[in-house]
């Protein structure tokens, strides 16, 4: 197996206008996904409004893909997966409340599901809601555990949909021979 050469001439084979569009994309997701989830988050629960952005932004970025065809393949697998460990933290929180081996449990069974489902790829990311959902609870134990996943699910679709907006708005509108 040969390793893989970085060459310059390989790097900027890439068309450059298509680099740039993508560079503005993750702009315009990380500022509106950030302003939207933190301000949304703010209506119901003011100090978990950055890690609300930040949420957002991570899921927005996360779903980023080269083509429009494989964002919106991507975004539903995301949605679907977040929704499986926003559950699941929220069942098991109110039930037994906070503890590090429930946490674990709970992405173990996450991580799971996902692959029973067959969406694998973005099981890695359900557990990383659970383990959120979960540290948030334990920080914020004022906050009921089922809002407290609900806000997560909803800055993730947040997210989400800021960036199928982008895509569809920088890819079709600034340029009409984008890859699909």
């Amino acid at each position: 197996m040969r390793p893989i050469a970085w060459r310059s001439r390989t790097i900027f084979r890439k068309p450059r206008r298509m680099t740039l569009v993508i560079a503005a994309e993750g702009v315009l997701i990380t500022l509106l996904a950030y302003y939207l989830g933190s301000r949304f988050t703010a209506i119901f629960h003011g100090p978990s409004a950055e890690v609300g952005g930040v949420w957002s932004v991570i899921s927005g970025l996360v779903v980023l893909q080269s083509t429009i065809r494989e964002t919106l393949k991507s975004s539903l697998l995301r949605s679907i997966g977040t929704f499986i460990g926003a559950l699941i933290a929220g069942l098991y929180l109110t039930l037994f409340g906070f503890s590090m081996v429930g946490m674990a449990l709970c992405a173990g069974l996450t991580l799971a599901i996902c692959y029973l489902v067959d969406i694998f790829e973005y099981a890695r990311l359900a557990a990383a809601t659970v383990v959120i959902i979960a540290a948030l609870s334990q920080s914020s134990p004022g906050v009921p555990p089922f809002l407290n996943a609900f806000l997560r699910f909803v800055e993730s679709s947040i997210g989400v949909g800021v960036c199928i907006l982008s895509v569809y708005s920088m890819r079709v509108f600034v340029r009409r021979n984008a890859p699909t």
